[in-house]
């Protein structure tokens, strides 16, 4: 699985200075032209030549850990600088590779594709970026931090009609939606997907801030109020099916399934630990598995992290192979399954920081926390990039170990083991410590 993802994920990386079609889309095959292209990746549908917000912030993670950091920090930038006054602060959708707007998503500064989670996942991942890379541009570079600041600040104002919650128009995309999940046909104004994501980005800029030397003690406290409204008023007192995952323009309280904004409550955490939560946690898997299954498989692509995330590591990994499974069945929009670079991106990322439990603090500290499914004994990943070097990561059932691959940087290493027990090591360059 994870050799057929990276070798599948790397044939969609350009190296900047190539040359290739613009606007190509299912209407123009042959596009508009060529341009010179930014380095980059595939990051939406195989058939059109861009890459898209949504795509990218899920892709972020496996386009870092093969080698793409270049790229990730360019196509971010390329967002957050679209994310204008004249664009209500939303991040233009889709981009050609050579940086211009990909024109089937893109007719004009009132009329473009915008939904409301990915504003908030862009700040997400600039922070996750910054975590494995230790690349001071994503906390000084001038345009990132404007994004950062209007995406969490004008951004909600002009978007939530005076509220907490940022909000769509309960329109088509070219109008503004509220959640990702756009067959739904619901007039949603306010969804899960959405104000989920709003809470983690108001965690990542809190860390943002501390590391550009500000205190990030004003956006935990938004994060604090925003999960408790939340949990206490927004999502209404039922559980599973009963809990309110939306809003329509008309204020009905919306139930039941709704794909990715029940999903993403839980993915993102602003559910509150407990039963309630655990409870959710059974509905989205027995919703994903049975009827309420998506036809797309990029939409499945969310639920290895959705459970990673709680603990909850053979459903993670049935979802992977799932996903690895229907590779080669058709796509509903044309192709393979495993034409769509979602699929290899995830597949790469979940291994690490989902199977291996990795989590980065670059420049020098790593974390790590063994989540060997059933039937894996043992699982290692060589030439993971942790900021200015190289480590791997072995797990076994008892022990971990971690290499340092790099001629000169000490990483400081949590080892957290089973039992709750926790070991911290320095690991120097060429030496492998084992914890256990």
């Amino acid at each position: 699985m994870f050799e057929w993802a990276r070798d599948r994920a790397l044939r969609w990386a350009h190296p900047g200075g190539s040359r290739g079609p613009l606007n190509v889309d299912e209407h123009r095959p042959s596009g508009t032209g060529e341009g010179v292209y930014l380095p980059s990746y595939w990051a939406g549908y195989a058939h059109r030549s861009g890459f898209y917000s949504r795509d990218f912030a899920h892709q972020f993670a496996g386009a870092h850990l093969l080698g793409l950091a270049e790229a990730n920090l360019t196509m971010l930038r390329r967002f957050a600088a679209s994310a204008t006054p004249e664009h209500g602060y939303h991040p233009v959708w889709a981009f050609n590779f050579d940086g211009s707007y990909l024109a089937i998503d893109y007719r004009g500064p009132d009329d473009f594709v915008r939904e409301i989670p990915v504003v908030f996942e862009l700040v997400e991942r600039a922070e996750l970026g910054y975590r494995w890379t230790g690349d001071r541009a994503y906390v000084d570079d001038p345009v990132l931090r404007d994004f950062y600041r209007h995406a969490t600040g004008e951004f909600v104002t002009r978007h939530s009609a005076g509220g907490l919650v940022a909000r769509g128009t309960g329109g088509g995309i070219f109008q503004g939606v509220a959640s990702y999940n756009e067959l739904s046909g619901e007039p949603l104004a306010e969804a899960g997907d959405g104000i989920a994501a709003q809470y983690r980005a108001y965690l990542a800029m809190a860390a943002l801030s501390r590391a550009g030397g500000a205190s990030g003690a004003a956006f935990e406290r938004r994060a604090a109020e925003l999960k408790r409204h939340f949990n206490e008023t927004w999502s209404g007192r039922g559980t599973g099916s009963g809990m309110v995952r939306a809003y329509t323009v008309d204020g009905r309280a919306m139930t039941g399934w709704g794909r990715e904004n029940s999903w993403f409550m839980p993915l993102k955490g602003i559910i509150d630990d407990g039963p309630r939560n655990d409870d959710y946690l059974d509905f989205v898997d027995a919703q994903a598995s049975g009827p309420g299954r998506p036809e797309n498989v990029e939409a499945l692509t969310y639920l290895p992290d959705t459970f990673f995330r709680h603990g909850r590591d053979d459903t993670a990994w049935k979802w992977m192979r799932e996903i690895f499974a229907v590779r080669d069945r058709p796509h509903v929009a044309g192709g393979l399954n495993g034409d769509y670079p979602e699929v290899p991106f995830t597949l790469v990322g979940q291994t690490v920081e989902g199977l291996l439990g990795v989590r980065p603090d670059a420049p020098d500290a790593v974390t790590t926390r063994s989540r060997l499914p059933e039937g894996v004994d043992w699982l290692e990943v060589s030439g993971i990039p942790l900021g200015d070097g190289h480590l791997a990561v072995r797990h076994d059932r008892h022990a971990s170990t971690l290499t340092n691959l790099s001629s000169h940087v000490t990483y400081r290493w949590t080892a957290r083991l089973p039992g709750g027990r926790t070991r911290v090591q320095h690991v120097p360059p060429g030496r492998a410590v084992t914890a256990g």
